[in-house]
């Protein structure tokens, strides 16, 4: 930790002087936290990104291309047969994991807490979506006989909320041996004019986005602890998606069929405009290209049989071996900006990080069975919406 000399040297060379003024008000201790957070700040990383917002970024539509998918619902029976058996050695072999990147609040439900902890009336049911995505794990156990290791991404804001959450629910009869909880990272946010923030005593930060996931599995010892238990597959996916398919061997088997080290799970759009990111080449990469990159000539852009060639949606549902994990955690994801309350936050995406491997594999699902985002208190991916999706899968 630097003493407060050092880091007013530090705050006046990044013009950050504000922020000596606010540390002369605290007590000794929260002066201690202050100098201790700002030890923990790369200044120059920061200036950086804040200076990149003001670049105006031309975007190259000739380096983006067509990706190729596979429909899962035109696998014919006798593959099928076979990818599930090789898949299904996998999960019975303890070689599978599953992380789920839960490092969000659910502010925008209007619900004060994690949004995993947030809870849905189902009929005369009331679950939380953690519990739906326990009972969907749990369907190893009945048809494998083995959990598969389930560990669940965090943040600073919520972490100790998740865990007592958790704790208060006997981990919804899962078995706590096998759950491991890791806090993904953050990065300060800044004001209009590139100022840091001063909250409660504090530096205010925000998470890194879901792309800090690698990192935060490097960091937090996650990758040593899935090396020691021999784990070779890890599917990521996030809290959000309460129809997500984690136990999918037909998945596994594929990947490991087209010799990928990565492979995501995908939904046709559900028309042109629909404004989701969807999966692409980018200068002969695998990557996702988002909805304001596309022309309108690509947006709606179709091929000889009638589908949209930029049309498979990203729905964060991937699959990575452990080794692919371990190369994009050694590099640096870009960022992205985003604007809330008039702060610039800086995000990493999980996709970004396809971008280091050679090709990936996307295999397209029925939005119907898999796709059930909670996102908006009301309207389109609310919890209102994704419960008749549930209800209907279920027969509920």
């Amino acid at each position: 930790m630097i003493d407060q000399e050092m880091a007013k040297i530090e705050l006046k060379k990044y013009n950050q002087e504000h922020i000596i003024e606010q540390m002369e008000k605290l007590n000794n201790l929260e002066k201690k936290e202050l100098l201790e957070q700002i030890s923990q700040i790369d200044f120059e990383e920061i200036t950086k990104l804040y200076k990149n917002i003001k670049t105006k970024k031309e975007i190259n539509q000739t380096q983006i291309t067509p990706i190729y998918y596979i429909d899962k619902e035109k696998i014919n029976d006798t593959e099928k047969n076979r990818l599930q058996e090789n898949g299904e050695q996998i999960i019975k072999n303890d070689q599978y994991a599953v992380v789920t990147m839960a490092g969000g609040q659910g502010t925008r439900l209007g619900f004060n807490g994690p949004k995993g902890t947030f809870k849905l009336n189902i009929d005369d049911n009331e679950k939380y979506i953690f519990e739906i995505l326990a009972e969907s794990l749990k369907k190893s156990k009945k048809l494998y006989n083995i959990l598969p290791y389930w560990y669940i991404m965090t943040s600073e804001q919520n972490n100790n909320q998740t865990i007592e959450f958790f704790e208060e629910h006997n981990y919804f009869e899962y078995d706590k041996e096998k759950v491991k909880f890791f806090k993904q990272g953050e990065l300060p946010v800044l004001t209009e004019d590139g100022k840091l923030v001063i909250e409660n005593s504090k530096i205010k930060t925000a998470s890194n986005g879901n792309g800090g996931v690698y990192s935060a599995m490097k960091k937090s010892k996650i990758l040593d602890d899935m090396k020691s238990k021999n784990i070779k597959w890890v599917y990521i996916f996030g809290v959000d998606n309460i129809m997500v398919n984690p136990i999918d061997p037909i998945f596994i088997g594929l990947t490991i069929k087209q010799n990928m080290q990565v492979a995501s799970k995908s939904v046709a759009k559900a028309y042109p405009e629909e404004k989701v990111g969807v999966f692409c080449k980018r200068n002969g990469r695998p990557s996702t290209v988002e909805y304001i990159e596309l022309s309108e000539k690509m947006r709606i852009e179709c091929n000889k049989n009638g589908e949209l060639v930029y049309g498979e949606a990203n729905i964060i549902s991937h699959l990575l071996t452990v080794e692919a994990i371990e190369k994009i955690s050694n590099k640096d994801l870009k960022y992205h900006v985003a604007v809330k309350n008039n702060l610039y936050k800086f995000e990493t995406f999980v996709f970004d990080g396809f971008e280091y491997l050679d090709d990936m594999l996307v295999m397209r699902v029925k939005r119907d069975e898999e796709f059930a985002p909670i996102k908006n208190k009301e309207g389109i991916d609310s919890p209102e919406t994704a419960k008749e999706i549930y209800k209907r899968k279920l027969n509920i």
